[in-house]
């Protein structure tokens, strides 16, 4: 049976005589289909590494040779960088029953498949820039003190909260959009979870023990605290909050959406402060954070240098690209800090209306400095000689036999 004409068509060709040639159907022998099509899955839309959970598992292609032939089977540690690792299953690693860490960055694994009895002794996990989805297959991993997943396609964290041991864990480079189901990790200190798609820093109140968090490039919008928080805790459940992490040393918030420093008052031995490229307009919030040393402010739209008085620790202060004028503001802040060793104020108005005066003036208000920006403070001769003069005079000099 010939296919019924579209009416929407173009006409079909005619004869020299003005007839259509066409046979009895009127069909004139072109396929015309209409052009209409119906995605049932919009997400595969807006996501150009959407992955669906229940789809098939792609045929994998058996390796032509085997990858770890020279590795002795009491060997400790197995290392495959971009070799182009799809199935982990076809390395047969029931074969090293003693293996302490493993590192198999830049392959194209998308499954975490270990065989039931291995693994007793594994310790450390790295499969860094794969191409995996969901995090499975680490059950019997129960030794695992470090985790590096970074770089795949993870959309929720799940799975690990019985890996107990877990001291490092980095999801870096993922597509997380929640903090969660990690409640069991008492012992872990390190939490990488930069550059994902977090807007709320929730679900962190039973890790006690964590002393590095990282959460830049996210979508964070705020850092709230609550009344009452160190007396009941348990308040902190679900919300936005990093005050239950009384132990926490460094704290990485950089490139998020956050107006205003708030919520670091029970922080009390954080050391390190990174919170650049955010909406900053003024430098507070920071009265309990005594202990600071490293503070990064870059990249905001803050005009005052002050509020820092009260950080006698202080070692680094980066600060450029912001709104600072003021030399004045500098001295008066910064002048007493002994530690203080490093400043960056490049790109703010104090540098940019004076270049050729500007590093010659923070040395002024800033004299025990060693680095301005990227640059170390050179000694002059004379200075140097100073300090021998005074070094010599405080010292005994030993007689040379």
């Amino acid at each position: 049976m010939s296919p019924t004409p579209d009416p929407s068509a173009s006409t079909a060709p005619s004869t020299a005589n003005g007839s259509n040639l066409t046979d009895k159907n009127g069909w004139d022998g072109k396929l015309r289909i209409n052009k209409k099509a119906e995605v049932v899955n919009t997400e595969i839309l807006s996501d150009p590494e959407y992955s669906d959970e229940d789809a098939p598992p792609v045929e994998q292609i058996q390796a032509d040779e085997d990858l770890l032939e020279d590795y002795e089977a009491d060997t400790d540690e197995i290392d495959l960088v971009h070799c182009r690792v799809s199935s982990l299953p076809s390395l047969r690693l029931d074969r090293f029953p003693k293996v302490e860490k493993i590192c198999f960055r830049q392959n194209q694994i998308s499954h975490i498949e270990f065989p039931s009895d291995f693994g007793s002794s594994l310790e450390d996990l790295d499969l860094y820039d794969n191409l995996i989805s969901h995090i499975r297959g680490l059950d019997h991993l129960v030794k695992l003190t470090s985790l590096d997943l970074s770089f795949n396609k993870i959309k929720y964290i799940r799975n690990v909260d019985h890996l107990i041991e877990l001291k490092d864990i980095y999801f870096v480079q993922n597509r997380i959009q929640k903090i969660e189901n990690l409640e069991g990790l008492k012992n872990l200190r390190n939490l990488e979870l930069a550059a994902n798609r977090i807007r709320e820093i929730e679900n962190l109140d039973s890790l006690v023990g964590l002393e590095e968090l990282w959460l830049g490039k996210n979508k964070i919008t705020e850092l709230k605290v609550l009344p009452g928080i160190l007396t009941f805790p348990s308040l902190l459940k679900n919300t936005q909050n990093v005050s239950p992490l009384l132990n926490l040393k460094i704290l990485s918030i950089q490139s998020n959406r956050l107006p205003a420093i708030t919520g670091l008052e029970s922080l009390v031995n954080l050391e390190e402060l990174y919170i650049s490229h955010n909406a900053l307009t003024q430098i507070s919030g920071l009265e309990q954070n005594r202990k600071l040393r490293v503070l990064d402010i870059s990249n905001n739209q803050i005009p005052h240098l002050a509020n820092l008085k009260h950080l006698e620790d202080l070692e680094e202060l980066w600060a450029s690209s912001n709104l600072l004028s003021s030399f004045e503001e500098i001295e008066k802040e910064l002048a007493d800090k002994k530690a203080l060793n490093t400043v960056y104020f490049e790109h703010n108005p104090l540098q940019t209306k004076s270049p050729a005066l500007y590093r010659n003036k923070v040395r002024l208000v800033l004299p025990q400095i060693n680095q301005i920006d990227a640059t170390f403070v050179r000694v002059s001769r004379k200075e140097l000689s100073l300090s021998l003069m005074d070094l010599t005079a405080t010292t005994k000099i030993l007689p040379i036999l």
